[in-house]
């Protein structure tokens, strides 16, 4: 591995960056009236036409400001066992692939070639090596076609400008590790809580639910799993802070029920053993009480994980449960709170204070925002759990 960064680094001070041609693409899927500006699209799509082979081995993609880069390749040859890594600048996020690219359970493959799992930050290297990290053999090459990255701060800041809002008088999220000493038991949920990569331009959130290998997210964030990353552990080191640490990073393996009518989908993941530190959640099969405190976690407008506990319109204090039986896309589905949301929360767990279980699952926004009824999704999905 040494020697494959080094041939990396030592490649990048020489090859051009790959800019390409940039084009817009077709804008993410716009989802369902009703479900308030959630998910968030966060990212655009490129045409691109650069060919690395056995005499231009390497390069890197860079769009200065974007929060990740994505990369579709095609056209993949790979003689003699060589080997295309796909990493960030440091090698600290590193995934390699070889002619069997479904072996490395990081690819999503599409009918031209294969998307590669995304790197954190606004620059990936890219390049084909032998083996053992020397040079490749000269048949072997590789296309970069299309690539997404993820949107500038002022782009962010723009879309934020234009989406409904969720935010219900003073925006009272705070970045999870705020709450490690004040709220362990509300942090100590925090965990099985993960960031979703839609194509690779939009977002959602979901969380493991039980032991096993199941997951649940919003029906209006995908049915099918292709090309759906799920992100663990993103999130910041300090309370305020900018920075985040390690991501793990899987992709949606296969979908097991979804439903239009209650707006849930179950999955299952890749590289289930990766996530044993993550903890789960447990479902509260009951219509919580009106006035019963409640917390969301989740990924507002794609940011590291936060927690909406406080509620500055409510004396109390906490976030509470402000209706049940509440309409939602099916009749009296939903549970109603306003607690503080945003694009990218769907899939967020609506976890009572009283038993620190999951009550409900937030799809809606809008001032009261609203989460589907866990125990209506719990009467169809435990036989599967």
């Amino acid at each position: 591995m040494r020697s494959t960064l080094r041939l990396l680094a030592a490649a990048l001070l020489v090859v051009p960056v790959l800019t390409g041609t940039a084009s817009a693409a077709d804008p993410a899927p716009t989802p369902p009236t009703g479900h308030a500006g959630q998910p968030r699209q966060v990212g655009e799509e490129e045409v691109v036409s650069v060919a690395l082979d056995g005499s231009a081995p390497a390069g890197a993609v860079e769009r200065p400001g974007s929060w990740y880069v994505k990369i579709h390749f095609t056209d993949l040859r790979l003689v003699g066992g060589d080997v295309l890594t796909v990493a960030d600048p440091t090698g600290a996020e590193t995934y390699r692939y070889e002619a069997d690219v479904r072996a490395s359970g990081t690819a999503s493959v599409d009918g031209t070639g294969f998307w590669a799992m995304s790197v954190t930050g606004d620059r990936a290297a890219v390049a084909l090596t032998g083996r053992d990290g020397g040079r490749p053999h000269p048949g072997s090459r590789v296309r970069v076609d299309r690539i997404t990255r993820g949107h500038t701060p002022a782009e962010s800041a723009a879309a934020a400008e234009r989406a409904p809002r969720s935010i219900c008088g003073a925006n009272d999220y705070r970045d999870a590790v705020c709450y490690r000493t004040s709220n362990p038991g509300e942090f100590g949920r925090t965990g099985a809580v993960a960031r979703l990569l839609r194509n690779g331009r939009s977002l959602c959130t979901a969380w493991r639910v039980g032991p096993n290998n199941r997951m649940l997210t919003n029906n209006h964030c995908f049915t099918s799993g292709a090309g759906i990353e799920v992100w663990f552990d993103y999130q910041c080191d300090t309370c305020g802070g900018t920075t985040t640490g390690t991501v793990t990073k899987v992709l949606v393996s296969s979908v097991l029920k979804t439903s239009t009518a209650l707006d849930y989908t179950l999955f299952s993941v890749t590289d289930f053993d990766k996530l044993a530190p993550f903890g789960h959640l447990a479902l509260d099969e009951r219509v919580p009480d009106v006035g019963e405190e409640m917390y969301v976690v989740g990924h507002p407008s794609g940011k590291p994980k936060k927690v909406s506990l406080h509620d500055d319109q409510n004396a109390g204090g906490y976030c509470t449960v402000s209706g049940v039986r509440v309409d939602g896309d099916s009749p009296q589905s939903d549970i109603a709170y306003r607690c503080d949301t945003e694009g990218g929360s769907s899939g967020s767990p609506v976890l009572s204070r009283r038993t620190h279980r999951v009550v409900g699952l937030h799809h809606w926004g809008g001032c009261p925002n609203q989460g589907v009824r866990i125990d209506l999704v719990a009467a169809e999905v435990n036989p599967l759990l």
